[in-house]
């Protein structure tokens, strides 16, 4: 099986052409973060599934669409290009070179109490537990959290701080991966948790922008065949 190899502020994906299964998905990663397999396509949008290396299948991913809607607008040449993951749409536009501002909604929930960490939970058509703490404890409290009984299909996990006021650092823990270098919808969850409307969301693997307006995300950063 043929795959393209793309990378967003550290965070690998694989896109691939073909039908896949849980098994081909385990079979075939790699080193990557996942899988992103095109199910139909046009000119300015596309229909994918987002594999975890695990085999199981994820509802959203910012990088991953990013990484999708930048490989099609290489192919086709469009500057605006709408990703679509089952029941959501994500819009993407291309603003030059390998940067890429999408759009996406969310939702905070009241906070909580998981393996005896407070957090809050935020939802961006996928599940987020945040931390505020020093992120270097995402190892310790990712994984317990992660599988806490009160998520039945798992919870991605970032520990975050400020840093300044324009300015929050964070790891995470992305469920059925474990640490991951970025991830696009856990810099959405971090910005919103915390309720920055405009901040820089530094990773290990990089940096995203996330602009929070009236219920809308707004999140930019690059992506690039790896």
């Amino acid at each position: 099986m043929r795959f393209a190899r793309w990378q967003a502020e550290g965070n690998v994906y694989l896109v691939a052409e073909e039908p896949l299964t849980a098994a081909a998905v385990r079979a075939g990663v790699g080193d990557a973060d996942g899988i992103l397999e095109v199910k139909a396509r046009g000119r300015d949008w596309l229909e994918i599934a987002i594999w975890n290396p695990d085999g199981s299948p994820a509802e959203m991913s910012g990088n991953g669409t990013r990484i999708a809607a930048r490989w099609l607008a290489e192919q086709t040449g469009a500057d605006e290009i709408a990703v679509r993951v089952g029941t959501r749409e994500v819009h993407a536009r291309m603003l030059g070179g390998a940067l890429v501002e999408q759009e996406l909604s969310y939702r905070v929930g009241e906070p909580g109490v998981a393996a005896g960490v407070r957090f809050t939970p935020v939802d961006v058509g996928n599940p987020h537990a945040v931390v505020e703490g020093d992120p270097a404890e995402v190892t310790r409290v990712g994984p317990a959290i992660e599988n806490d009984p009160q998520f039945p299909n798992r919870t991605n996990v970032q520990v975050a701080r400020r840093v300044d006021d324009e300015t929050i650092e964070a790891r995470v823990w992305e469920r059925g991966v474990g640490e991951t270098g970025s991830s696009g919808t856990s810099a959405i969850a971090v910005a919103a948790a915390f309720g920055a409307g405009d901040v820089k969301i530094r990773f290990p693997g990089g940096d995203l922008r996330v602009r929070l307006d009236d219920g809308r995300a707004y999140l930019t950063g690059t992506a690039e065949p790896a």
